[in-house]
């Protein structure tokens, strides 16, 4: 069974002169061409022309497309190369599918007059930025399973959960600004949701409970003043790391009682 080079061109996105192209440098020839000088293409050809476009995909120019497809020779070697193909397409998909979760979250901020939080409007754009570190820090068990976790999840969950850290964020500045007391009852109410906030991760040492919580929760506290990227989400109208260091305080308080 073979097609037509109009039929190939309309089931691909394509057109025939860019098939007739692609015949002429030699990239993907016809299996057979008619007796009406119409050029048709069999199961072999359409698989290598899926390759091309793939490769296309990815940024390769021609030539390039050219030398990574000649060494193919046989259709268990071209069913490995679609299986990297295939491996890279869910990665993107994967990737697309966080770009929308973080629209739709930024939509959400903007419609309800909350706080954007900057980390997750950039959720996707590089889904890995985070990896390498988060490894470092906890494992890579810890990794891998709050991943899996976020992975899971519906767009709705992913939202609330995001939502509960803008809604934190904000009270934390607002308790912070009003001249409270680390140790008074608003913030350690506030520093109870934090710390329940932070065990609804699966992975983390949060999850965990006892010493190891204990010993989480305080190294985040000091975390959120060390490193700009934290203390930016609790930045008070005075600047600086005011209302992160409030934060710390608070949850070093809660800790130190609670855990």
């Amino acid at each position: 069974m073979d097609w037509s080079i109009q039929e190939i061109a309309r089931l691909a996105g394509t057109t025939s002169r860019t098939l007739r192209h692609y015949d002429d440098i030699g990239l993907l020839a016809p299996s057979r061409i008619a007796s009406n000088g119409y050029r048709h293409y069999d199961q072999a050809a359409l698989v290598r022309l899926q390759r091309i476009l793939l490769l296309r995909e990815l940024g390769l120019g021609l030539p390039q497309i050219a030398a990574v497809l000649d060494p193919i020779a046989d259709a268990v070697t071209e069913a490995a190369a679609l299986k990297t193909h295939l491996a890279w397409l869910r990665q993107e998909q994967d990737r697309v599918r966080r770009q929308i979760d973080s629209v739709e979250s930024t939509i959400i901020a903007l419609q309800k007059g909350t706080t954007l939080m900057a980390e997750n409007m950039f959720d996707g754009f590089d889904h890995t930025q985070y990896k390498d570190e988060v490894e470092q820090r906890w494992g890579k068990q810890a990794y891998a399973d709050s991943d899996r976790w976020w992975r899971g999840i519906s767009p709705d969950d992913r939202a609330a959960w995001q939502q509960r850290v803008t809604d934190l964020n904000h009270d934390w500045i607002a308790a912070a600004e009003s001249g409270a007391e680390p140790a008074s009852a608003t913030p350690q109410e506030i520093a109870r949701r934090h710390v329940q906030w932070l065990s609804s991760v699966p992975g983390t040492p949060a999850a965990a409970s006892g010493a190891e919580l204990k010993s989480y929760v305080l190294s985040l506290a000091e975390m959120y003043v060390a490193d700009p990227r934290f203390a930016a989400n609790y930045a008070t109208g005075s600047g600086g790391t005011t209302g992160a260091e409030f934060v710390r305080e608070a949850l070093v308080v809660y800790a130190e009682t609670n855990l």
